[in-house]
């Protein structure tokens, strides 16, 4: 098998896996590579992708308003699925396989939605510029959507050859995430090899950033080639334009395979991430505090507050804890409401065909 980033063989499947493949004998495994708004982009192999029709329920815009399928259910870039006919015009998707991990975030606008930025992922590289987009709080934001998902992040600083780049003041200021932290030249392949014990042979990993952070320049020095589109930062700010306009499975001569996605924006949560997994030392503190509901403000005997005049955890930390908790409980309303409501619409449909079928009998 030549697919990207396939690392099994039949005894190792997973049985919901397997039992999706042996239901359909003439279908192969293949890969998402793109996901576009008139479709999907299938990868069988390491060096070519096609286009591939997918299921109906997929292709109705809207139909998950009505229940039948939510968009986090729908096929992403990363997503293993199951393909029937020939390249490069008769390909078609009749299956969707189980992931074994997501990367996701709350989309954009009032009404709860979920989107996955990558399925099926190892690791993610939450990738940062050392100028003037290095912003501690926001790596936290990116490690707090990943937490609870079962991929290892790893944060990767770039333009470490820049004018004016403070490598160990970016360090020491991250050394509270306790997860893996490396400086690089994006620019550099001997810098970039720092890498090289993530980017094993079948291994999947995304990048995650703001526009800008040097995620295009990360990918082409792994390829060895010019593929991605690259461009200059703002004066002024470091901010980048989208050069990466969508996600996009590549896969590297070390036989593992990288996601670009283009910079978010917007960060929000789904209501399902658990922020003691990000913040633990802060939790670890909060346990001390007098009250079981101390919020960290002015209350009597806060050990977090404490904390911070001893200079033990940085203040900014501690407020983006009880901005991104807030977030998260709110986010988790909005889901259980969603929820709650799937559920009432399923029972009011069973209840209404159920009428039908007693008056007219079924069909």
């Amino acid at each position: 098998m030549q697919a990207i980033g396939w690392r099994w063989t039949p005894p190792t499947l997973d049985p919901a896996w397997a039992g999706l493949i042996a239901a359909h004998p003439q279908a192969r495994p293949a890969r998402i590579s793109e996901q576009h708004r008139s479709g999907y982009l299938v990868a069988e192999t390491v060096d070519a992708s096609h286009r591939a029709e997918s299921l109906p329920e997929w292709q109705r815009a809207g139909s998950y308003r009505k229940g039948e399928v939510t968009p986090e259910s729908r096929p992403a870039v990363g997503d293993w699925v199951l393909v029937e006919g020939e390249a490069p015009n008769a390909l078609r998707i009749v299956a969707l396989l189980p992931r074994f991990s997501a990367i996701k975030r709350g989309a954009a606008g009032e009404h709860y939605k979920q989107q996955v930025i990558a399925a099926n992922i190892d690791t993610v590289f939450v990738v940062c510029g050392l100028d003037a987009d290095f912003n501690p709080r926001r790596i936290e934001r990116y490690l707090l959507l990943v937490g609870g998902s079962g991929v290892q992040p790893v944060i990767v600083l770039t333009k470490s050859d820049k004018d004016g780049a403070d490598v160990e003041a970016a360090l020491h200021e991250l050394r509270a995430l306790d997860v893996p932290v490396l400086a690089v030249n994006a620019k550099d392949r001997a810098s970039v090899a720092a890498l090289e014990p993530w980017l094993g042979d079948g291994q999947s990993i995304v990048l995650v950033g703001s526009s800008g952070a040097g995620k295009s320049t990360l990918t082409n020095t792994l390829l060895g080639i010019d593929r991605m589109k690259t461009g200059a930062v703002r004066e002024g700010d470091d901010r980048g334009r989208h050069t990466t306009t969508h996600r996009a499975l590549i896969a590297l001569p070390s036989g593992a395979c990288l996601i670009d996605t283009p910079g978010m924006r917007e960060l929000k949560p789904t209501g399902e991430e658990v922020v003691a997994e990000s913040f633990a030392d802060i939790e670890a503190l909060a346990a001390q505090c007098r009250f079981n509901d101390c919020r960290h403000q002015k209350e009597p005997g806060c050990a977090v507050r404490a904390a911070i005049e001893r200079g033990e955890v940085d203040a900014q930390r501690v407020a983006n804890f009880l901005k991104l908790s807030d977030e998260v409980a709110g986010a988790a309303n909005k889901l259980a409401t969603r929820l709650a409501q799937q559920a009432d619409a399923k029972v009011q449909n069973k209840a209404m065909y159920k009428r039908i079928d007693e008056k007219y009998g079924r069909h």
